[in-house]
């Protein structure tokens, strides 16, 4: 992560907002604590079944939303346990609240084997961006490079990160884990550890494109024709030619270029799958590889078919997306599979966005893995979507999750049909977040090998 970069994203995406949003207090001590007024979901134990061990750094028993039941700190040496009195951005806001900083490390007695780290950060000061600067070493070798929790957290301090590492190979029977900081002292709240299973319930595959032949499937896909700052003040003009969008080898290809055209300084593409693709519950699955170079944002994705269902201020047929009238977004949902910027070409993030929580009111609903292949080889990004619970994955190894709380449309507009969205932006909000466009990349590609839809068969 460079810092520089990310201290740019921040004041693009958030100098003229000020945070607000709904609170939780309260440590958990040493009893089993249940998140308040919330029902656990047995609905997720298929996946709950791969965690290994889960630990609440600096307090004790808890049982998330997503019922994994984190004990009692242990196998955690060494620093100073802390407390943090309010946490946003989290559907497990308790387990935020203690945490342990300094010269501290984890040692934990597991099997030999391959292993997913989801570890859990919160920043408890109002810090400087560069305030608190740590890596992170799994088995002697760094797994997370120069993390700034603040920063990360789209500069929020007292907010929830959930960070994901995978392909940790334990050898010796034991899981250590340390952190080395180069500014402050790193900090940790909460650690799971998961195993890579198969998933062998029983899926039915419903739509899918594999992109042979030698042009874009219309009866699957549209293409958006947009200029330029139409959303996300993204640079690039949308276009339908096939400088943009074709099919290559079996492939799907997205190719930005450095070109003027109707006012715009970059082309690119982008295609939806609206009204020929949507479904209401089950498994995506994307397989991609991303883009490289300072200024990309591609983005793998699914909004509403029916933006307006939950909509309060639209005009009939309104066109709502760029709109600063129409409350289409975020009311009636938006679910990210992957997204990428090329200033942090390690990461991907999934995310969801609603009326409850986004990144307006500084509760945006997000998590992040570490892969530093992504431009070199094709990965599979991909979704899954049931009446409970939204979960979020890199090569089938689960980092992101959200739970349908049960309080209503705010929190969980995800109950009716949605759609998918293919796109490579340049520049934008987050895109020019880390710095000017690099010219020097042009043309730049993401590349998509297949798409698949799923549902699982009674």
């Amino acid at each position: 992560m460079k810092l520089i970069g990310w201290v740019v994203a921040f004041f693009y995406l958030v100098y003229a907002i000020e945070a607000f949003g709904h609170y939780q207090t309260g440590l958990s001590g040493e009893s089993l604590i249940e998140p308040e007024g919330k029902e656990f979901k047995q609905s997720n134990s298929f996946h709950n079944s791969d965690i290994v061990w889960a630990v609440n750094v600096g307090g004790g028993e808890y049982v998330g939303l997503d019922g994994i039941h984190y004990q009692a700190e242990q196998y955690v040496n060494g620093g100073r346990q802390g407390e943090i009195d309010k946490i946003l951005g989290s559907q497990d806001s308790v387990l935020y609240q203690s945490y342990r900083e300094g010269d501290f490390s984890v040692d934990y007695p597991i099997e030999n084997g391959e292993y997913i780290l989801v570890f859990h950060f919160a920043e408890p000061f109002d810090i400087e961006m560069d305030g608190r600067l740590f890596n992170v070493i799994a088995q002697d070798q760094t797994v997370i490079n120069d993390l700034s929790v603040r920063l990360a957290r789209d500069g929020k301090h007292k907010s929830g990160l959930v960070t994901a590492v995978s392909n940790v190979k334990v050898t010796e029977g034991r899981l250590k884990i340390r952190f080395e900081a180069s500014a402050g002292k790193p900090i940790l709240n909460a650690l799971v550890v998961r195993k890579s299973n198969e998933d062998n319930r029983k899926w039915n595959l419903i739509w899918h494109d594999e992109f042979e032949g030698n042009t874009l499937d219309e009866s699957k896909w549209t293409i958006d024709v947009w200029p330029a700052f139409k959303v996300n003040s993204e640079d690039q003009a949308y276009t339908a030619r096939e400088k943009n969008i074709r099919l290559s080898d079996g492939k799907l290809i997205i190719e930005a270029h450095k070109e003027s055209l109707d006012g715009a300084e970059y082309t690119s593409g982008r295609i939806h799958s609206k009204g020929k693709g949507d479904f209401l519950y089950g498994k995506a699955e994307i397989l991609a590889k991303l883009p490289p170079g300072q200024g990309t944002w591609s983005a793998i994705w699914m909004l509403p078919s029916d933006p307006y269902k939950y909509s309060t201020t639209c005009k009939p047929n309104e066109d709502w997306q760029g709109s600063r009238t129409c409350d289409a977004w975020p009311n009636s949902g938006e679910i990210d599979i992957m997204e990428h910027v090329g200033h942090d070409m390690g990461t991907v993030w999934g995310t969801v966005h609603n009326k409850a929580y986004y990144w307006i009111n500084w509760e945006q609903r997000k998590g992040s893995i570490i892969q530093e292949d992504l431009d070199k080889n094709f990965h599979l990004y991909s979704v899954e979507w049931t009446p409970d619970h939204i979960h979020i994955f890199l090569d089938n190894k689960l980092y992101f999750t959200y739970i349908n709380e049960g309080t209503g449309w705010k929190a969980w507009p995800y109950d009716h049909p949605y759609h998918l969205i293919l796109n490579l932006a340049i520049g934008g909000n987050w895109g020019r977040a880390g710095g000017p466009i690099d010219n020097g990349i042009f043309p730049v590609q993401m590349e998509v090998d297949y798409v698949r839809i799923y549902q699982l068969a009674e």
